[in-house]
C-alpha cells in the first residue's frame, strides 16, 4: 500500500476535528433553547454533526492513519476558537450556528472543489445541511422581531464570530504541518479571492438574518 497523501491527511484531520467539536458544541447549546422543539432541532444538528465526524473518521483510517494522530495539529487551534467563542444564550448560540458554521463551509468548500472525485464528494457531503442554516435563521429573525434591539446585540457578536474565526485561520496555519499549505497551492486556490468570497458572502447571510455588518 503506497503512503497516503499527507496533505489529503491533514484536510480530513482539520474536518473531523471541526465536526466533532460542533458535535459538542450544538449538543451543549441545545441545553439553552427556550422550548423542547427548539432543543430537538440543535440536537438534530448535533446527530448530523457526529454522523459525519465517523464518515471522516473511516476515510482516514483507510488511509492508514489513526483519527487521532490526523486531528491532533488542530485541537488547540480549534478549541480555542470555540472556547473564546461561547454562547450566552440561545439567540447568540444559533447566532453562532449560523455565521461560524457557514464560513467554515464556504471555506471547506473553496478547497474541496480540487480535490479527487471521491474525497471531493466526501468533503461536499459532511457541509451543513441548508435547512439548519434556513433555522438558525428564521431564530434570528424572531428573536429580533420579538426584541428590536436585540439586532444591534446579534449584529455585534457576529463580528466577533468573524474576527475571532479570522484568528482562528491563523492558529490552523500555525499549526499546520505544511501539508495543508501545499494542498492549497497545489490546487490552484486563489486563497485572496476566496477571502473575499467568503466575506461577500458572509454579508449576504448577515442581511438575510437581519443584521447588521
Amino acid at each position: 500500500m503506497s503512503a497516503p497523501d499527507p496533505a489529503l491527511v491533514d484536510l480530513l484531520g482539520l474536518v473531523a476535528y471541526g465536526e466533532l467539536l460542533a458535535f459538542d458544541r450544538l449538543a451543549a447549546d441545545a441545553r439553552l433553547a427556550p422550548d423542547l422543539r427548539r432543543r430537538a432541532a440543535l440536537s438534530e444538528m448535533a446527530a448530523a454533526e457526529i454522523a459525519h465526524y465517523r464518515w471522516i473518521a473511516d476515510r482516514i483510517t483507510v488511509l492508514g492513519v489513526t483519527p487521532d494522530e490526523a486531528m491532533a495539529p488542530y485541537v488547540e487551534a480549534l478549541q480555542a476558537y470555540h472556547d473564546s467563542t461561547e454562547p450566552k444564550d440561545w439567540p447568540e448560540a444559533v447566532t453562532k450556528a449560523y455565521v461560524g458554521d457557514a464560513i467554515s463551509d464556504d471555506f471547506l468548500r473553496g478547497i474541496a472543489d480540487g480535490l479527487d472525485g471521491p474525497d471531493r464528494r466526501l468533503i461536499l457531503d459532511v457541509l451543513h445541511d441548508s435547512r439548519y442554516a434556513e433555522f438558525a435563521a428564521a431564530e434570528i429573525r424572531a428573536a429580533i422581531e420579538a426584541e428590536p434591539r436585540v439586532a444591534d446585540r446579534l449584529s455585534m457578536w457576529a463580528r466577533r464570530l468573524v474576527g475571532e474565526a479570522l484568528s482562528q485561520a491563523g492558529r490552523v496555519a500555525a499549526a499546520d504541518r505544511g501539508a495543508l499549505t501545499a494542498l492549497i497551492s497545489r490546487e490552484g486556490v486563489d486563497v485572496p479571492a476566496l477571502f473575499r468570497r467568503l466575506t461577500d458572502a458572509h454579508t449576504a447571510r448577515m442581511t438575510a438574518a437581519g443584521l447588521n455588518n
